[in-house]
């Protein structure tokens, strides 16, 4: 389940279905992902049903090894990352960081 958004991008996603900040061909996608989230409790799910195409779900480094991540279109920088604890998404966010 969602516990909470960490930016208005990913709130806006799943509230409007729609975002300024994030390129429309992406929006369908990034719905479909936080819908998933939303009804999963855990990461092997969450990796299993938000495939087809893989989400390629990973922990992130450094400052941010509390965090993870999923790829909203392989060939785009755009992700979903977010912290997980206690079977909960918390501070979702939908960012372009690479």
């Amino acid at each position: 389940m969602i516990e909470s958004f960490g930016d208005s991008t990913a709130r806006e996603i799943w509230e409007t279905d729609k975002s300024k900040a994030l390129p429309r061909e992406l929006h369908t996608r990034a719905k479909a992902l936080l819908t998933v989230m939303h009804y999963v409790d855990n990461l092997a799910d969450l990796k299993l049903q938000g495939s087809p195409p893989n989400v390629r779900l990973h922990k992130l480094k450094g400052n941010r090894k509390q965090e993870w991540s999923l790829t909203l279109k392989n060939d785009s920088p755009w992700r979903i990352t977010f912290e997980f604890k206690e079977r909960q998404f918390h501070s979702v966010k939908i960012e372009n960081y690479h």
